[in-house]
Protein backbone atom coordinates (compact mmCIF):
# COMPACT_ATOMS: atom_id res chain seq x y z
CA UNK A 1 0.00 0.00 0.00
CA UNK A 2 2.86 2.55 0.58
CA UNK A 3 4.62 2.09 -2.62
CA UNK A 4 1.57 2.44 -4.61
CA UNK A 5 0.36 5.63 -2.66
CA UNK A 6 3.78 7.22 -3.22
CA UNK A 7 3.69 6.13 -6.97
CA UNK A 8 0.41 7.90 -7.22
CA UNK A 9 1.69 11.39 -5.48
CA UNK A 10 4.58 11.08 -8.68
CA UNK A 11 1.97 10.44 -11.40
CA UNK A 12 0.06 13.00 -10.14
CA UNK A 13 2.84 15.27 -9.86
CA UNK A 14 4.06 14.54 -13.72
CA UNK A 15 0.31 15.14 -14.70
CA UNK A 16 0.15 18.41 -12.39
CA UNK A 17 3.35 19.38 -14.18
CA UNK A 18 2.22 19.20 -17.95
CA UNK A 19 -0.99 20.77 -17.16
CA UNK A 20 0.53 24.00 -15.16
CA UNK A 21 3.69 24.72 -16.68
CA UNK A 22 3.84 27.41 -18.82
CA UNK A 23 7.20 27.14 -21.46
CA UNK A 24 9.50 30.27 -21.20
CA UNK A 25 11.57 31.25 -24.52
CA UNK A 26 15.27 29.58 -24.81
CA UNK A 27 17.47 26.79 -24.25
CA UNK A 28 20.73 27.00 -22.17
CA UNK A 29 23.69 24.36 -22.12
CA UNK A 30 25.94 24.27 -19.04
CA UNK A 31 29.36 22.68 -20.66
CA UNK A 32 32.29 21.07 -19.64
CA UNK A 33 30.95 19.99 -15.53
CA UNK A 34 31.27 16.78 -13.66
CA UNK A 35 27.96 15.90 -13.46
CA UNK A 36 26.58 14.05 -10.26
CA UNK A 37 23.01 12.95 -11.35
CA UNK A 38 21.26 11.76 -8.48
CA UNK A 39 20.53 7.95 -9.78
CA UNK A 40 23.34 4.95 -8.85
CA UNK A 41 24.94 6.52 -12.28
CA UNK A 42 28.91 7.64 -11.31
CA UNK A 43 29.89 11.01 -12.17
CA UNK A 44 30.73 11.82 -15.76
CA UNK A 45 33.41 14.18 -16.69
CA UNK A 46 33.58 16.83 -19.32
CA UNK A 47 29.32 16.36 -19.28
CA UNK A 48 26.35 18.51 -20.96
CA UNK A 49 22.98 19.79 -18.91
CA UNK A 50 20.71 20.92 -21.59
CA UNK A 51 17.72 22.97 -19.98
CA UNK A 52 14.64 23.59 -22.11
CA UNK A 53 11.31 25.49 -20.63
CA UNK A 54 12.78 24.92 -17.63
CA UNK A 55 12.84 21.10 -17.73
CA UNK A 56 15.62 19.03 -18.75
CA UNK A 57 16.21 18.35 -22.29
CA UNK A 58 19.50 16.00 -22.22
CA UNK A 59 22.43 15.09 -20.58
CA UNK A 60 25.29 13.43 -22.01
CA UNK A 61 29.48 13.67 -22.46
CA UNK A 62 30.09 16.57 -24.42
CA UNK A 63 31.30 14.35 -27.55
CA UNK A 64 27.71 13.19 -27.71
CA UNK A 65 25.19 15.67 -27.08
CA UNK A 66 24.56 18.41 -29.98
CA UNK A 67 22.56 21.48 -29.15
CA UNK A 68 19.88 23.22 -30.16
CA UNK A 69 20.60 26.17 -33.01
CA UNK A 70 20.64 29.56 -30.79
CA UNK A 71 21.32 27.64 -27.22
CA UNK A 72 22.85 29.92 -24.86
CA UNK A 73 26.49 28.42 -24.06
CA UNK A 74 27.16 28.51 -19.96
CA UNK A 75 31.02 27.38 -19.53
CA UNK A 76 31.15 25.58 -16.51
CA UNK A 77 34.47 23.43 -17.03
CA UNK A 78 36.60 22.19 -14.08
CA UNK A 79 33.54 22.69 -11.98
CA UNK A 80 30.57 20.04 -11.08
CA UNK A 81 26.84 19.87 -10.82
CA UNK A 82 24.54 18.10 -8.74
CA UNK A 83 20.98 17.48 -8.53
CA UNK A 84 19.05 20.66 -5.91
CA UNK A 85 18.91 19.22 -2.69
CA UNK A 86 15.48 17.70 -1.28
CA UNK A 87 14.48 18.13 2.24
CA UNK A 88 12.25 15.29 2.67
CA UNK A 89 11.23 16.45 6.17
CA UNK A 90 11.29 20.06 6.91
CA UNK A 91 9.08 22.76 7.80
CA UNK A 92 8.32 26.17 6.10
CA UNK A 93 6.24 28.17 8.94
CA UNK A 94 5.98 30.79 11.30
CA UNK A 95 9.38 31.25 12.57
CA UNK A 96 11.28 34.79 12.48
CA UNK A 97 14.91 35.13 14.27
CA UNK A 98 14.29 32.92 17.15
CA UNK A 99 10.52 33.78 17.19
CA UNK A 100 8.31 30.69 16.68
CA UNK A 101 5.35 32.67 16.00
CA UNK A 102 6.31 35.55 14.10
CA UNK A 103 4.19 34.69 11.55
CA UNK A 104 2.26 32.69 9.07
CA UNK A 105 2.28 34.84 6.06
CA UNK A 106 3.27 34.42 2.28
CA UNK A 107 5.87 37.12 2.34
CA UNK A 108 8.22 34.77 5.15
CA UNK A 109 7.35 31.32 3.38
CA UNK A 110 9.13 33.52 0.07
CA UNK A 111 12.14 34.62 2.62
CA UNK A 112 12.46 30.98 3.82
CA UNK A 113 12.03 29.18 0.48
CA UNK A 114 14.44 32.08 -0.76
CA UNK A 115 16.84 31.06 1.83
CA UNK A 116 16.64 26.98 1.12
CA UNK A 117 17.40 27.68 -2.30
CA UNK A 118 20.58 29.84 -1.70
CA UNK A 119 22.31 27.03 -0.31
CA UNK A 120 21.02 24.79 -2.61
CA UNK A 121 18.12 23.21 -1.38
CA UNK A 122 15.45 23.35 -3.94
CA UNK A 123 12.66 21.23 -2.81
CA UNK A 124 11.47 21.05 0.73
CA UNK A 125 8.83 18.67 2.35
CA UNK A 126 6.90 20.49 4.95
CA UNK A 127 5.53 18.23 7.43
CA UNK A 128 3.33 19.87 9.50
CA UNK A 129 1.56 23.59 10.59
CA UNK A 130 1.14 24.57 7.06
CA UNK A 131 -1.56 26.73 6.19
CA UNK A 132 -3.07 28.08 3.32
CA UNK A 133 -0.32 30.59 2.57
CA UNK A 134 2.01 26.92 1.68
CA UNK A 135 -0.52 25.28 0.12
CA UNK A 136 -0.91 28.08 -2.56
CA UNK A 137 2.72 28.31 -2.82
CA UNK A 138 2.84 24.79 -3.45
CA UNK A 139 -0.05 25.21 -6.42
CA UNK A 140 2.11 27.95 -7.81
CA UNK A 141 5.30 26.21 -8.17
CA UNK A 142 4.88 24.31 -11.37
CA UNK A 143 5.90 26.94 -13.68
CA UNK A 144 9.34 27.60 -15.40
CA UNK A 145 9.80 31.02 -14.24
CA UNK A 146 10.54 29.90 -11.06
CA UNK A 147 13.58 30.81 -8.86
CA UNK A 148 12.98 30.20 -5.44
CA UNK A 149 12.48 26.64 -3.56
CA UNK A 150 9.55 24.09 -4.07
CA UNK A 151 7.33 23.34 -1.01
CA UNK A 152 4.75 20.39 -0.56
CA UNK A 153 2.67 20.64 2.36
CA UNK A 154 0.82 18.05 4.73
CA UNK A 155 -1.19 20.65 6.85
CA UNK A 156 -1.70 20.16 10.47
CA UNK A 157 -0.09 17.64 12.45
CA UNK A 158 -3.28 15.34 13.10
CA UNK A 159 -4.21 14.92 16.99
CA UNK A 160 -7.71 14.42 18.06
CA UNK A 161 -9.45 12.51 20.89
CA UNK A 162 -11.54 9.85 20.03
CA UNK A 163 -11.39 7.93 16.12
CA UNK A 164 -14.08 10.39 14.86
CA UNK A 165 -11.92 13.25 15.25
CA UNK A 166 -9.23 11.79 13.88
CA UNK A 167 -10.68 10.98 10.65
CA UNK A 168 -12.04 14.65 10.13
CA UNK A 169 -8.92 16.21 10.69
CA UNK A 170 -6.94 13.36 8.53
CA UNK A 171 -10.44 14.90 5.67
CA UNK A 172 -9.65 18.42 6.22
CA UNK A 173 -6.05 18.20 5.38
CA UNK A 174 -6.87 15.95 2.39
CA UNK A 175 -10.03 18.38 1.56
CA UNK A 176 -6.79 21.29 1.41
CA UNK A 177 -4.91 19.17 -0.92
CA UNK A 178 -2.15 18.07 1.59
CA UNK A 179 1.02 16.05 -0.25
CA UNK A 180 1.62 13.93 3.54
CA UNK A 181 -0.27 13.32 6.55
CA UNK A 182 1.92 14.18 9.42
CA UNK A 183 1.46 12.36 12.81
CA UNK A 184 3.64 12.08 16.07
CA UNK A 185 3.36 8.78 18.56
CA UNK A 186 6.19 9.65 20.51
CA UNK A 187 5.90 11.24 23.98
CA UNK A 188 8.19 13.77 24.33
CA UNK A 189 10.67 11.99 26.57
CA UNK A 190 7.67 11.15 29.19
CA UNK A 191 6.22 14.59 29.03
CA UNK A 192 2.97 14.02 26.45
CA UNK A 193 0.83 11.26 26.33
CA UNK A 194 1.22 9.30 23.04
CA UNK A 195 -1.04 8.67 20.75
CA UNK A 196 -3.32 5.54 21.52
CA UNK A 197 -2.34 2.91 18.87
CA UNK A 198 -6.37 2.22 17.90
CA UNK A 199 -6.60 6.26 16.94
CA UNK A 200 -2.99 6.13 14.96
CA UNK A 201 -4.41 2.72 12.76
CA UNK A 202 -7.42 5.02 12.28
CA UNK A 203 -5.49 7.53 10.81
CA UNK A 204 -3.55 5.21 8.69
CA UNK A 205 -6.61 4.18 7.49
CA UNK A 206 -8.46 7.37 6.33
CA UNK A 207 -5.31 8.64 5.52
CA UNK A 208 -5.01 5.49 2.75
CA UNK A 209 -8.49 5.77 1.92
CA UNK A 210 -7.42 9.26 1.00
CA UNK A 211 -4.82 8.07 -0.87
CA UNK A 212 -2.15 10.23 1.18
CA UNK A 213 0.96 8.69 2.61
CA UNK A 214 1.78 8.66 6.62
CA UNK A 215 4.76 10.16 7.74
CA UNK A 216 5.36 9.44 11.96
CA UNK A 217 7.14 11.67 13.96
CA UNK A 218 8.89 9.01 16.76
CA UNK A 219 11.48 8.08 18.82
CA UNK A 220 10.98 4.36 19.98
CA UNK A 221 11.94 1.31 18.16
CA UNK A 222 8.76 -0.44 19.05
CA UNK A 223 6.85 2.32 17.66
CA UNK A 224 8.63 1.83 14.99
CA UNK A 225 7.94 -1.52 14.48
CA UNK A 226 4.50 -0.77 15.31
CA UNK A 227 3.99 1.77 12.59
CA UNK A 228 5.28 -0.64 9.99
CA UNK A 229 3.00 -3.09 11.10
CA UNK A 230 0.23 -0.22 11.02
CA UNK A 231 1.10 0.22 7.09
CA UNK A 232 2.16 3.62 8.11
CA UNK A 233 4.73 4.84 5.15
CA UNK A 234 7.69 7.40 6.20
CA UNK A 235 9.79 7.19 9.26
CA UNK A 236 10.47 10.89 9.89
CA UNK A 237 13.07 10.74 12.77
CA UNK A 238 15.87 8.65 13.82
CA UNK A 239 15.27 5.42 16.15
CA UNK A 240 17.33 7.25 19.01
CA UNK A 241 16.88 4.82 22.31
CA UNK A 242 18.18 1.67 21.31
CA UNK A 243 19.57 -0.09 18.80
CA UNK A 244 17.92 -1.18 15.55
CA UNK A 245 17.52 -5.16 15.26
CA UNK A 246 16.93 -7.23 12.92
CA UNK A 247 13.60 -7.61 13.36
CA UNK A 248 12.86 -3.72 13.03
CA UNK A 249 15.35 -4.06 9.63
CA UNK A 250 13.72 -6.86 8.02
CA UNK A 251 10.27 -4.68 8.68
CA UNK A 252 11.77 -2.01 6.74
CA UNK A 253 12.88 -3.56 4.22
CA UNK A 254 9.92 -5.75 3.27
CA UNK A 255 7.64 -2.94 3.19
CA UNK A 256 10.53 -0.44 1.13
CA UNK A 257 9.98 2.38 3.87
CA UNK A 258 12.07 5.35 3.86
CA UNK A 259 13.81 6.07 6.75
CA UNK A 260 14.74 10.25 7.65
CA UNK A 261 17.46 10.44 10.00
CA UNK A 262 17.54 13.88 10.96
CA UNK A 263 20.36 14.24 12.77
CA UNK A 264 20.90 18.36 13.23
CA UNK A 265 17.27 18.11 14.67
CA UNK A 266 19.13 16.41 17.80
CA UNK A 267 22.12 18.86 17.48
CA UNK A 268 19.94 21.84 17.50
CA UNK A 269 18.98 20.74 21.00
CA UNK A 270 21.94 20.65 22.80
CA UNK A 271 24.80 22.41 20.68
CA UNK A 272 24.07 25.91 21.96
CA UNK A 273 25.05 24.95 25.60
CA UNK A 274 28.10 26.50 24.32
CA UNK A 275 29.35 28.21 21.41
CA UNK A 276 29.43 25.81 18.61
CA UNK A 277 32.01 26.22 15.98
CA UNK A 278 29.92 26.61 13.07
CA UNK A 279 29.27 29.85 14.29
CA UNK A 280 32.88 30.84 12.61
CA UNK A 281 31.82 29.17 9.32
CA UNK A 282 31.81 31.78 6.44
CA UNK A 283 29.18 29.72 4.65
CA UNK A 284 26.91 29.94 7.74
CA UNK A 285 27.78 33.46 8.33
CA UNK A 286 26.99 34.53 5.00
CA UNK A 287 23.16 34.24 5.74
CA UNK A 288 22.46 34.87 9.48
CA UNK A 289 21.68 37.86 11.64
CA UNK A 290 24.70 38.92 13.72
CA UNK A 291 21.66 39.68 16.69
CA UNK A 292 20.64 35.77 16.47
CA UNK A 293 24.56 34.74 16.90
CA UNK A 294 24.48 37.22 19.79
CA UNK A 295 21.58 35.80 21.11
CA UNK A 296 22.09 32.24 21.11
CA UNK A 297 26.20 32.82 22.78
CA UNK A 298 24.35 34.41 25.91
CA UNK A 299 25.31 32.88 28.69
CA UNK A 300 22.18 33.22 30.00
CA UNK A 301 21.51 30.90 27.03
CA UNK A 302 23.65 28.89 27.16
CA UNK A 303 23.25 27.82 30.58
CA UNK A 304 19.44 27.06 30.28
CA UNK A 305 20.05 24.51 27.67
CA UNK A 306 23.47 22.92 29.76
CA UNK A 307 20.49 22.24 32.36
CA UNK A 308 17.67 21.42 30.12
CA UNK A 309 17.19 17.39 30.49
CA UNK A 310 15.80 16.97 27.50
CA UNK A 311 18.42 18.46 25.66
CA UNK A 312 20.86 16.23 27.50
CA UNK A 313 18.65 13.65 26.94
CA UNK A 314 19.00 13.95 23.04
CA UNK A 315 22.79 14.44 23.57
CA UNK A 316 23.41 11.58 25.31
CA UNK A 317 21.21 9.94 22.47
CA UNK A 318 22.59 11.03 19.49
CA UNK A 319 25.43 8.34 19.24
CA UNK A 320 22.27 5.81 19.25
CA UNK A 321 20.48 7.62 16.28
CA UNK A 322 24.00 7.67 14.42
CA UNK A 323 25.25 3.92 14.62
CA UNK A 324 21.27 3.07 13.63
CA UNK A 325 21.56 5.56 10.45
CA UNK A 326 24.92 3.41 9.75
CA UNK A 327 23.44 -0.55 10.13
CA UNK A 328 20.18 0.87 8.21
CA UNK A 329 22.35 1.73 5.17
CA UNK A 330 24.65 -1.23 5.39
CA UNK A 331 21.52 -3.23 5.29
CA UNK A 332 20.06 -1.58 2.56
CA UNK A 333 17.11 0.73 3.72
CA UNK A 334 16.65 3.59 1.53
CA UNK A 335 17.98 6.62 3.92
CA UNK A 336 16.89 10.41 2.81
CA UNK A 337 17.84 13.28 3.90
CA UNK A 338 15.91 15.40 6.69
CA UNK A 339 16.67 17.97 8.90
CA UNK A 340 13.55 19.29 10.60
CA UNK A 341 14.52 22.38 9.92
CA UNK A 342 12.61 25.69 10.33
CA UNK A 343 11.69 25.65 14.17
CA UNK A 344 14.25 28.39 15.65
CA UNK A 345 17.57 28.02 15.73
CA UNK A 346 17.38 25.04 12.82
CA UNK A 347 18.75 26.77 10.39
CA UNK A 348 17.63 26.23 7.07
CA UNK A 349 19.88 25.65 4.23
CA UNK A 350 23.40 25.04 6.68
CA UNK A 351 21.61 22.28 8.76
CA UNK A 352 20.84 20.69 5.45
CA UNK A 353 24.50 20.33 4.45
CA UNK A 354 25.40 19.18 8.01
CA UNK A 355 22.79 16.68 7.73
CA UNK A 356 24.84 15.35 4.67
CA UNK A 357 28.54 15.62 6.87
CA UNK A 358 26.95 13.62 9.27
CA UNK A 359 25.23 11.13 7.35
CA UNK A 360 28.86 10.74 5.77
CA UNK A 361 30.06 10.51 9.55
CA UNK A 362 27.83 8.23 9.85
CA UNK A 363 29.07 5.68 7.12
CA UNK A 364 27.33 6.65 4.35
CA UNK A 365 29.95 7.12 1.48
CA UNK A 366 29.72 11.00 0.00
CA UNK A 367 27.88 9.85 -3.61
CA UNK A 368 25.38 7.78 -1.18
CA UNK A 369 25.29 11.05 0.76
CA UNK A 370 24.33 12.85 -2.29
CA UNK A 371 21.96 10.63 -3.66
CA UNK A 372 20.18 10.54 -0.14
CA UNK A 373 19.66 13.98 -0.26
CA UNK A 374 18.59 14.03 -4.14
CA UNK A 375 17.41 11.61 -5.92
CA UNK A 376 16.26 9.08 -2.97
CA UNK A 377 14.53 11.73 -1.80
CA UNK A 378 12.37 12.51 -4.34
CA UNK A 379 11.67 9.08 -4.20
CA UNK A 380 10.84 8.41 -0.94
CA UNK A 381 8.10 11.95 -1.00
CA UNK A 382 6.82 10.15 -4.34
CA UNK A 383 8.00 13.42 -6.51
CA UNK A 384 8.88 12.58 -9.66
CA UNK A 385 9.73 15.40 -11.39
CA UNK A 386 12.59 16.09 -9.35
CA UNK A 387 15.74 14.86 -7.18
CA UNK A 388 18.00 13.56 -10.84
CA UNK A 389 19.44 15.16 -13.57
CA UNK A 390 17.13 13.45 -16.54
CA UNK A 391 15.42 14.52 -19.16
CA UNK A 392 12.11 15.63 -18.70
CA UNK A 393 12.65 16.62 -15.22
CA UNK A 394 12.77 20.18 -13.67
CA UNK A 395 15.97 22.05 -14.00
CA UNK A 396 16.57 22.07 -10.55
CA UNK A 397 20.80 22.59 -9.55
CA UNK A 398 23.58 23.61 -8.09
CA UNK A 399 26.95 24.50 -9.52
CA UNK A 400 29.86 23.73 -7.43
CA UNK A 401 33.64 24.88 -7.39
CA UNK A 402 35.19 21.31 -5.53
CA UNK A 403 34.02 17.65 -5.89
CA UNK A 404 31.28 17.04 -2.84
CA UNK A 405 31.62 13.31 -4.37
CA UNK A 406 35.42 13.44 -3.20
CA UNK A 407 34.94 14.92 -0.04
CA UNK A 408 31.40 15.96 1.34
CA UNK A 409 32.15 18.96 2.49
CA UNK A 410 32.74 20.67 -0.86
CA UNK A 411 29.24 20.86 -0.82
CA UNK A 412 30.00 24.47 0.85
CA UNK A 413 31.57 25.08 -2.76
CA UNK A 414 27.88 25.67 -4.29
CA UNK A 415 28.76 29.30 -6.57
CA UNK A 416 25.26 28.65 -7.84
CA UNK A 417 21.91 27.57 -7.94
CA UNK A 418 18.97 27.25 -10.29
CA UNK A 419 15.19 26.27 -10.33
CA UNK A 420 13.62 25.55 -13.45
CA UNK A 421 16.69 26.63 -15.36
CA UNK A 422 16.29 30.23 -13.49
CA UNK A 423 19.26 31.60 -11.00
CA UNK A 424 18.63 31.59 -7.94
CA UNK A 425 18.95 35.74 -6.93
CA UNK A 426 21.18 36.69 -3.77
CA UNK A 427 19.73 37.88 -0.52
Amino acid sequence: MRRAIINVLALFGFLVFSILAVANEGTIAFVGATIIDGTDAEPLEDGVLVITDGRIRTVGPRSAVTLPSGTEVIDVAGKYIMPGLINAHGHVGATVGLNGNGGYTRNNLLRQLGLYARYGVTSVNSLGGDQVEGFDLRNEQFDNGLNRARIYVAGSVVVGDSEQAIRAEVNRNADMGADFIKVRIDDNLGASEKMSRPFFEALVDQAHIRRLPVAVHLYYLNDAKFMLDANADIIAHSVRDLAVDREFIDKVIASDTCYIPTLTREVSTFVYESIPDFFEDPYFLKEVEPEIIAELSSPERMSRIAGSRSAQAYKAQLPTAMSNVGTLYNSGVRIAMGTDTGPPARFQGYFEHMEMHMMVDAGLTPLDAIRASTGVAADCIGMGDIGTLEPGKWGDFSVLTENPAEDIRNSHSMESVYVAGNLVPGE
